[in-house]
């Protein structure tokens, strides 16, 4: 981790305004640290050498009550700029990897962990509150303090800021190896919450079948384990934050003890003013202080720049290029040797199949489970990419089309369609929200949907079946009214009836010109089909 990663402002474009309004009030912060060192110290040498009073020192006292009320206003102003920054780049981030998610599609996603990107979006990307709000402000007067105090020290006392100058680097020097430790705990603690994060998922998702089989307790212990995990983490990085600010205020102070000797000892043969001497002093503690508190409060941002770095390793990954071909209203989809090969699998799947859909046929592409089907549905999506062969839409090939505009032509029906919380109807408009009333109706007749559509669905479907589900699916992808249905499994766990139907409806979207392709096993589909595309089972 970076105390100010480059990639962060590359893709959070919002704090670059903020970090050179940051820049510009710590120049201000600087600028009034000197004047009220400078102010103190001449008051303080008058009250000593000259006898001056409270009367007498009037006006100083309340240049001095300006200043500190001005310290006060620019520390008020920075924080409300780092949290109101804080709260656009987090905003930004969650959009960009949001979107990146969305373009890498679900063949990435299915091998990422679903709690883990969650827990980024949500508490990791939170965590840079810290960071905005408290350690990139330290940052900047930690660079423009220390120089701005140098200067005007130097100018007076050679000595007492050569000083300052030759110990000021021990704290960034002792900073940065606590901070690669803390850097190191603090992505530990990250990867035991992403690890607890998908564990407490899958025991809450799989929560049913546990208790059937008498599991549930089981897991209770596992999940134990892997809380004391993050526990340990957690602590361990409090342990280096809370020890490496003991070795920060141990540097700092000797250093300022140093700065003391000097002075003191050119006092004592006369070589210094009082003023001046007193100017040092009060100005040397200052001269650490952004420094250590900069150390200090880079652990409190360590957790947000270690969900950063992840989540812009994420936004970073690179997703195949838009070509600039469009297509509309496609006629035919053929498939030519194609084949795509797993990791750990010694064999591709699908393997050098070939098909052709066309407009106002049924195609199915048969096959066991394994051989492929769900994967060349992804390679049609532009989900997967072939490790050979190729897919052309009316000729052309589909590597050199535009994504987005062919997903548009496109009504996807996966294996394992996914509801969101709300209603049926409101999960059938899911691609088209203006739909009509009758459209809906229209379309779950279709899909032999006999289910109300102000019915209540919950997470992932809860209170439907799993044939009513993927029928309610169907639904969806008949209601947008695109040119080409692409179908994964559509009647898988429905009866004879309701197959019967749905099939009769795939008929009909056949005759009315458009593009159907079913991947399927079951002999219904297969014997409805115009054309069928077998595919062998791969072993791994």
């Amino acid at each position: 981790m970076k105390p100010l990663d480059p990639r962060l402002l590359r893709h959070a474009r919002q704090a670059r305004v903020y970090i050179v309004a940051v820049c510009g009030l710590g120049l201000a912060a600087a600028a009034l640290v000197i004047l009220q060192a400078q102010l103190l110290a001449t008051g303080i040498a008058a009250a000593f050498l000259h006898g001056a009073t409270l009367a007498g020192l009037r006006g100083t006292v309340a240049a001095l009550a300006v200043v500190v009320a001005g310290r006060v206003l620019l520390a008020w102003a920075t924080e409300a700029a780092s949290y109101h920054a804080s709260a656009a780049v987090k905003a930004e981030l969650r959009g960009r990897l949001l979107a990146r998610a969305t373009e890498l599609g679900p063949r990435w996603l299915a091998g990422k962990r679903s709690a883990e990107l969650t827990a980024l979006a949500t508490e990791g990307i939170e965590a840079l509150d810290g960071y905005f709000a408290r350690y990139l402000p330290q940052l900047v007067l930690a660079v423009i303090v220390p120089v701005a105090v140098i200067a005007r020290v130097g100018w007076s006392d050679p000595l007492a800021g050569l000083t300052i100058a030759a110990t000021l680097p021990l704290i960034p020097l002792f900073g940065a190896l606590a901070g690669r430790a803390a850097g190191q705990a603090a992505r530990r603690r990250w990867r035991a919450l992403a690890v607890l994060s998908h564990h407490f998922l899958d025991v809450v998702s799989g929560l049913p079948t546990l208790k059937v089989f008498g599991r549930a307790r089981a897991q209770r212990a596992a999940v134990g384990e892997v809380t004391g995990q993050y526990r340990q983490a957690t602590m361990g990085t409090l342990r280096v934050a809370f020890l490496s600010a003991l070795v920060l205020e141990l540097v700092a102070a000797i250093s300022v003890a140093l700065v003391a000797v000097g002075v003191g000892l050119s006092l004592v043969y006369g070589h210094l003013a009082l003023s001046t001497g007193l100017l040092a002093l009060i100005l040397a503690p200052e001269a650490y202080l952004p420094l250590r508190q900069a150390a200090a409060q880079f652990h409190a941002s360590a957790d947000g720049l270690a969900a950063a770095s992840e989540a812009i390793a994420v936004i970073e990954t690179p997703v195949a290029a838009a070509a600039g071909v469009t297509v509309s209203a496609p006629r035919a989809i053929e498939v030519a040797e194609l084949s795509v090969r797993h990791p750990g699998r010694a064999d591709p799947a699908p393997d050098r199949v070939s098909l052709l859909a066309r407009a106002g046929e049924i195609t199915v592409l048969a096959g066991p489970s394994g051989s492929g089907k769900s994967t060349l549905i992804d390679v049609l999506l532009g989900f997967a990419e072939p490790s050979a062969g190729r897919v052309s839409i009316d000729g052309t090939d589909l590597a050199l089309v535009d994504k987005q505009a062919w997903r548009a032509l496109v009504a996807w029906v996966p294996q394992e369609p996914y509801l969101f919380p709300g209603t049926v109807a409101g999960n059938i408009r899911l691609g088209r929200p203006d739909a009509p009333d009758e459209a809906v109706r229209a379309a779950a007749r279709g899909a032999a949907l006999d289910v109300p559509l102000d019915r209540a669905v919950t997470e992932r479907g809860g209170g439907l079946s799993a044939g009513q589900r993927r029928r309610l699916a169907l639904a969806r992808a008949l209601v947008v009214n695109r040119p080409v249905l692409l179908l994964d499994e559509p009647t898988a766990g429905l009866d004879e009836q309701n197959e019967a139907r749905v099939l009769g409806t795939l008929r009909a979207q056949a005759d009315a010109g458009r593009i159907v392709l079913i991947a399927a096993h079951h002999p219904a589909v297969i014997e409805a089909a115009d054309s069928v595309a077998q595919l062998g089972l791969v072993m791994a």
